[in-house]
């Protein structure tokens, strides 16, 4: 079994007290730490670190933690602690800001569907901020789904350290392309350098296809894998080594 190793142990420890903390407390952080979209009166630059660490569920931070202990610890072993710092964070943020540029994309493409149709901005954010209208406008230029999908986009935050973990699986396979891999409901070990790229595949399909399971944020997967892989691989090729 791996050892605790100390960015790591320090890491999980600050996520548990961020998840516990609140619901001790019965207090709700969601506006202040979760990532929101950046129309949104909520949205603070902070929160492309502060969203890293908070999780909507038990399972959510239990596979987290568990992923950055399984697949970090020989990272941190293999870079030293401030390396490993550098590339968690560097991942997480660079999730963050893809996340936020595909959403952005998307919410421009139905907000000019408002703009179009003869709402002003501060019209369209009101009726955004509601998640629901009459307004006959609104009504005869875009469909439910659009509708739906807008203020979603708007409303709902992004928690979790799902993609600075994505970028640590990447860089794991990397520098442990051989290490086999399994998922609990499909328990059959896969070398590392065949069962990521799948994973990574399978965010970009679900992320661009309306198959989701759940409130999922696979463009955020996918950020933290490419910064991830971008790091690990130019560290990897010119043998960046912990001092």
């Amino acid at each position: 079994m791996n050892n605790l190793t100390d960015a790591i142990k320090h890491l999980i420890i600050i996520n548990v007290i961020v998840f516990v903390a609140p619901q001790l407390l019965q207090l709700d952080f969601t506006n202040m730490l979760a990532l929101h979209f950046p129309m949104n009166e909520n949205f603070g630059l902070w929160q492309y670190v502060t969203h890293m660490f908070m999780h909507g569920s038990f399972a959510h931070i239990l596979f987290n933690m568990y992923g950055l202990w399984a697949f970090g610890t020989p990272l941190e072993q293999m870079w030293g602690k401030k390396k490993f710092i550098f590339f968690y964070f560097s991942a997480g943020i660079g999730a963050g800001l893809i996340y936020t540029l595909v959403n952005y994309y998307q919410f421009n493409n139905l907000y000019e569907l408002f703009i179009n149709a003869g709402l002003n901005n501060s019209e369209v954010v009101s009726i955004l901020k509601s998640g629901s209208t009459n307004d006959a406008r609104v009504v005869g230029a875009i469909s439910q789904e659009q509708f739906n999908e807008i203020t979603s986009l708007y409303n709902t935050p992004a928690v979790g350290a799902s993609g600075a973990i994505y970028g640590v699986l990447v860089a794991f396979g990397l520098f442990f392309k051989d290490a086999k891999l399994a998922l609990i409901f499909f328990p059959v070990p896969i070398a590392a350098k065949y069962f990521i790229p799948v994973m990574i595949l399978g965010d970009l399909f679900f992320g661009m296809t309306k198959y989701s399971v759940g409130n999922v944020a696979h463009f955020a997967h996918i950020g933290g894998a490419l910064i991830g892989f971008i790091i690990a691989w130019y560290w990897k090729k010119n043998e960046f080594k912990a001092n």
